[in-house]
């Protein structure tokens, strides 16, 4: 007895993707994928503001997951950038993309509500990107 297959649609694909990747966003495109900011951040416990820095060419994209111990409950963007793009992906990662033929500083700013393992409250992320 045969059985019948069915390929899986991209949306399905994205959607297990989600819950597969828990601790990091995995971008599903036939284009290439989108990495992790090469990012250097302070850290910092919920309810404390913390700061960032991250180097990205003009023209290209990276992901920005929130890295604070515990677990994000919301986010939402306080400051856009002013020389790219940034894209809540879920409540815990980002998608910036810096303008095409750009290059300088640029920064944004995230707002973060969690609860980790020795406090909880709201933090602001502030993010300085250099495009090179």
């Amino acid at each position: 007895m045969k059985t019948k297959t069915s390929p899986l649609k991209l949306s399905e694909i994205f959607a297990l993707a989600l819950i597969v990747g828990t601790t990091g966003l995995m971008s599903v495109s036939p284009a290439r994928a989108v990495s992790d900011c090469s990012a250097s951040t302070s850290l910092a416990n919920w309810g404390e503001n913390a700061t960032g820095d991250i180097d990205i060419a003009a023209g290209e994209s990276c992901l920005f997951p929130i890295r604070i111990r515990g677990t994000v409950s919301n986010s939402e963007i306080s400051q856009k950038p002013a020389h790219g793009k940034l894209k809540k992906l879920n409540a815990s990662s980002y998608q910036y993309t810096a303008k095409s033929k750009y290059k300088g500083s640029d920064s944004f700013t995230i707002k973060a509500t969690g609860k980790g393992p020795t406090a909880s409250g709201t933090s602001v992320i502030t993010v300085n990107a250099t495009i090179k």
